[in-house]
């Protein structure tokens, strides 16, 4: 009863929101047990919404009774016209990164307190990366969290080290002090280093992409093994990083409307 009357006065979309948030990286899928515990709903109003949302596509059912996040909600997301034209300038750069090192290339954008995938280029070979596209990255231990946090509002850095600092290898940056330095020198260079703060065998590089008015649009970044070439592969980075910013800061082309007079003649 009790959970029935936290649950009264909400919206059917409001108690849908708050089901799929319980869907995170480290958790893809989640019993209908995980999915009480943690979105404080009801059991009956979340087996209902997770049947609606499995019949719409939205959510998978998997082999093992579990729920998951399902392509049509990638699908939505990534139709919408917000980052479609970072993605599309991005895209021919993405593609050359991944053939110049065969390693994973992604791009992101803020979104909160963390940063979001909106495209990604790898291969068979490239080291193993938890990351998807539409999933969300740390900022303070990713090459592309760091560059975010470095180009937006200081505000930002305070609100993620007021969140604390969460621990993912034993050369995770969890000291406040030595994540606003090393912020402090992404800013400085325009390139966010990462090295095994994430994931153990992997690191990170990442550089700044901005606007005709200088304004941060997103990250461009590769996840190599640790044993990478780390000098070349951020080299690699910055000039596609300047490349796409160019191309972004560019105004599109206009009719020259001489060029009819001028062709008549």
């Amino acid at each position: 009863m009790a959970g029935n009357s936290r649950d009264s006065g909400r919206s059917t979309l409001d108690r849908t929101f708050t089901l799929l948030d319980a869907f995170t990286l480290a958790k893809p899928s989640l019993r209908l047990t995980d999915l009480v515990e943690l979105s404080g709903l009801p059991r009956s109003t979340c087996h209902r919404i997770a049947i609606e949302l499995v019949e719409l596509g939205v959510l998978e059912h998997t082999d093992d009774g579990r729920y998951a996040v399902g392509l049509r909600l990638w699908s939505l997301a990534s139709s919408s016209p917000r980052h479609q034209e970072l993605r599309r300038v991005a895209a021919p750069f993405m593609a050359d990164l991944y053939e110049a090192t065969r390693e994973n290339v992604q791009l992101a954008v803020p979104d909160g307190l963390v940063a979001r995938v909106v495209e990604k280029v790898s291969g068979p070979g490239s080291v193993r990366n938890v990351t998807t596209p539409g999933g969300p990255l740390s900022l303070h231990c990713t090459g592309v969290g760091k560059v975010i946090l470095a180009f937006s509002d200081p505000s930002l850095l305070s609100q993620v080290l007021d969140a604390g600092l969460e621990r993912h290898t034993a050369y995770t940056l969890v000291e406040p002090g030595r994540l606003t330095a090393n912020i402090a020198q992404v800013r400085r260079t325009s390139l966010g280093w990462a090295i095994e703060e994430r994931t153990l065998g992997a690191c990170s590089v990442a550089a700044p992409l901005f606007d005709a008015q200088g304004e941060l649009k997103g990250a461009l970044g590769i996840v190599a093994r640790s044993s990478a070439n780390l000098e070349r592969v951020s080299s690699a980075v910055r000039m596609a990083a300047l490349s796409v910013s160019r191309l972004l800061a560019s105004p599109p082309a206009l009719p020259d409307p001489h060029r009819h007079r001028r062709t008549s003649h």
